[in-house]
């Protein structure tokens, strides 16, 4: 396969592997951090899980992707990127053995939740670092290749490190201190790897001219402004992802829904819930990975917003059919088909964003596009606190889901109609 030799060929280049390798361990430690802390908030038997606690679990894990984002890299232009791989693992070591103690102390909500915000801000400077320091160790030729597999790479080692927190959680004994170490272990060692790789390799050049912090502040938050007066003036990419971040609404409540299912509805002990709740997040992952599959096939055939009402409109059949049942094999069922559609329509916004928007323009709008995906999921949570009943059944959320699908096929085949016109 080709994919399989593109990966031999960089594997070759002696920084490239050690810049994967940081990237692997970083994000692996990401996934076991992300599972602990839901474990944690959801399935501690000492806490009596709510949808508000949910919600508020995951305004910390992906708020500050979206607050910190954009102004990132201003300072990742000013630091040596190795040394924030260094310092910013380190950190991260540090402050998840606080929330280790954390978790075995009982500590107030706030604390508790200001601890995991501390660990999951530093992750935007490691994650955008080590894409800014790409080109540093890769060719021009070789240098697409490597923004594809790598990102992938990193998804994947996010997968397992979940996968390794569930493991550990169970052979510990539901210890949520013991999976939070093992984030710490596996940050620490991302950290320790940055050192094979000398100070200097991956920038930015020490010679550079930068403007003073407070000017690079301001000018970033007056790109994103202007990112977004553009965007209003290109109508496909709004429309695009206004439908996009509805779908991420929906595909959020559900989740939160699931959430609970698994808590108080499908199981009668923890480990149970734990086993079920895998079992959802891994049909879930075989319907991202299946869009993957499919909507390069389908954007072509249908376009891009035709396979975005397709998938809508889908959608808002199917969650009513399998969601009202509330039984725990539909749901599973829905999990994969709404992975597919939800991760399908993500890669039709991408490719309309992609190809209507300024290429000048096209990195503020996709920093507005990820504070806009993150901010429908936190709000799909919040909107499940309010309507969500502690066993998670809520036939209101899923009507309403339902209907909120089908105005976005509506808006999306009117979009679908006006594309083919034009």
């Amino acid at each position: 396969m080709s994919v399989v030799r593109d990966l031999r060929v960089l594997l070759r280049l002696r920084d490239f592997r050690r810049l994967l390798a940081v990237r692997l361990l970083s994000q692996c430690a990401d996934g076991v951090y992300q599972v602990a802390l839901a474990t944690y908030v959801v399935f501690s038997p000492e806490k009596e899980t709510s949808p508000a606690a949910i919600a508020s679990a995951m305004a910390v894990l992906l708020l500050p992707y979206s607050l910190v984002g954009p102004f990132a890299g201003v300072l990742l232009d000013r630091w040596q990127r190795r040394q924030v791989f260094l310092y910013g693992n380190l950190l991260r070591a540090l402050l998840a053995c606080g929330t280790a103690l954390l978790v075995l102390a009982s500590p107030p909500d706030w604390l508790f939740y200001a601890s995991a915000l501390s660990v999951t801000a530093v992750n935007r400077f490691v994650l955008a670092g080590l894409s800014a320091a790409l080109p540093r160790v890769v060719d021009d030729e070789r240098l697409v290749i490597a923004n594809s597999l790598s990102p992938t790479a990193g998804t994947l080692a996010a997968t397992l490190g979940g996968g390794l927190a569930f493991g550990v959680r169970l052979v510990a004994d539901g210890s949520d201190a013991a999976v939070v170490l093992l984030g710490a272990v596996l940050y620490l060692c991302s950290a320790l790897v940055s050192l094979r790789m000398p100070r200097e390799l991956l920038g930015p050049d020490p010679d550079r001219v930068q403007p003073r912090l407070a000017t690079a502040l301001r000018s970033t938050a007056r790109g994103l402004a202007s990112g977004l007066r553009h965007l209003s003036e290109r109508r496909p990419a709004a429309r695009a992802l206004a439908a996009v971040a509805v779908m991420r609404f929906c595909y959020g409540a559900l989740f939160v829904t699931v959430l609970m299912l698994c808590r108080y509805a499908w199981s009668s002990t923890e480990s149970q819930g734990l086993a079920v709740l895998g079992l959802a997040v891994a049909a879930s992952g075989a319907g991202f990975f299946a869009a993957a599959v499919l909507s390069p096939w389908t954007v072509g055939k249908l376009g891009p917003f035709g396979w975005m009402t397709l998938c809508a409109g889908a959608a808002a059949l199917l969650t009513p059919a399998l969601g009202l049942t509330f039984a725990r094999a539909p749901f599973l069922v829905a999990a994969f088909l709404l992975g597919l559609i939800t991760q399908g329509a993500k890669i039709a916004t991408d490719t309309v964003v992609q190809t209507s928007v300024d290429d000048a323009y096209r990195g503020r709008v996709f920093a507005l596009y990820d504070v806009l995906f993150n901010v429908a999921f936190v709000g799909a949570a919040g909107v499940a606190a309010l309507v969500l009943p502690p066993d998670g059944r809520s036939a209101l959320l899923v009507i309403l889901v339902a209907v909120l699908y089908a105005g976005t096929a509506l808006a999306l085949a009117r979009s679908a109609r006006r594309s083919a016109h034009a």
